[in-house]
């Protein structure tokens, strides 16, 4: 079964950094896309950030040049490098990723694995 956790949400001033961490736990087959979304207080969940098997990224324009996504494969977590944080990045922030596993009977399925969430809050 696949799992992710995130953490290194908190409350920051604007105009400082976080990074969020999202560990993931369980046997995958290949990994096709990482994404991190966000839901702020009565709003839509977003995507704020996301990364593709062909090395593709894309973001927010919310986000654009303060934000880094990122994945260490070795340490199998992924990352989102927030600088210079405003009051509106306030939110619920949830990692993604969309991978392939292999069932019991040995064939291949698409799964999209959510995290939990975790909170980050800007005050101004």
């Amino acid at each position: 079964q696949v799992q992710l956790v995130e953490s290194g949400g908190g409350l920051v001033q604007a105009g400082e950094s976080l990074r969020l961490s999202c560990a993931a736990s369980g046997t995958v087959f290949s990994i096709h896309t990482i994404a991190w979304y966000r839901q702020a207080p009565g709003k839509q969940r977003e995507l704020v950030a996301a990364a593709r098997l062909d090395g593709s990224t894309n973001y927010a324009d919310s986000v654009k040049g303060r934000f880094t996504i990122s994945r260490d494969n070795d340490k199998n977590t992924m990352y989102l490098q927030m600088n210079n944080l405003k009051p509106e990045d306030t939110a619920i922030y949830y990692c993604n990723e969309g991978v392939i596993v292999t069932t019991r009977s040995s064939s291949h399925r698409y799964l999209e694995v959510w995290g939990q969430g975790t909170l980050v809050t800007v005050s101004s």
